[in-house]
């Protein structure tokens, strides 16, 4: 059954909510964690009512469907804000760089430099969270703990990217304990990380399966998805 625009509206509400009582609950500051809705494969419709209720941030995975809809949205409503969440492939960065404001999936100095070149001068800086393969999975992309210094380094040779942090997604478990000691590394790398530059504020974690873990851990920025919108409704 399609979600209605009250259900969505319940639903951001709710997820909202969610997130200020695990602020409370694990001591994190009121507002410190700030939800993307991830909108891939879903509608238009769906994304207007969530627009509605106040959302701003909306990720997505697929370059011409993400493209699509910045096109329609931009005549529409002002101030939307656009994260890029998908693995980037080299002949799509071009377009990435000219209508996006955050990049979640960097995971490459080749991908750092075109990034960086192809960046329109009138834009600001491009947000960057380089993304970590924290359980060193095969089939999912992202550097390694042990690599992130170097990367972040060459990052901030490149004046128009702006390093803000870290991503990750670690292998799924409904294990609370389990969730948490996945998360916990990333917590001690931005630690680090914001004692040598200070543009570091975002740790990207944290979905509807380990939302609650995520924000104990100090995630900043939680992507959830189909617990805002329903089900995926279009193609990519």
């Amino acid at each position: 059954m399609p979600a209605t625009a009250n259900t969505i509206h319940n639903n951001f509400l709710e997820i909202r909510k969610t997130i200020s009582n695990f602020e409370k609950k694990y001591h994190r500051t009121h507002g410190s964690v700030s939800l993307l809705a991830v909108s891939k494969k879903q509608s238009l419709e769906k994304m207007s009512e969530a627009i509605a209720v106040g959302q701003k941030a909306f990720g997505e995975n697929y370059l011409q469907e993400a493209l699509e809809k910045i096109s329609y949205f931009e005549s529409i409503h002002e101030n939307l804000e656009w994260h890029f969440i998908g693995h980037m492939q080299d002949n799509k960065t071009r377009k990435i760089a000219e209508h996006f404001a955050w990049v979640h999936s960097l995971d490459k100095q080749k991908t750092a430099k075109r990034l960086n070149d192809q960046r329109p001068l009138e834009l600001p800086p491009l947000n960057i969270c380089l993304q970590i393969n924290i359980s060193q999975e095969d089939t999912k992309f992202g550097i390694s703990p042990e690599e992130v210094f170097e990367l972040a380094a060459f990052c901030q040779t490149l004046p128009r990217l702006r390093l803000r942090g870290i991503m990750a997604l670690p292998a799924p478990t409904m294990d609370f304990a389990r969730q948490r000691t996945n998360f916990h590394p990333l917590r001690d790398i931005l630690k680090v990380l914001k004692n040598q530059y200070d543009t570091i504020d975002t740790l990207s974690i944290g979905t509807s399966l380990d939302l609650e873990a995520a924000i104990a851990e100090g995630a900043t920025m939680v992507r959830i998805g189909t617990a805002l919108f329903g089900t995926r409704n279009i193609l990519p």
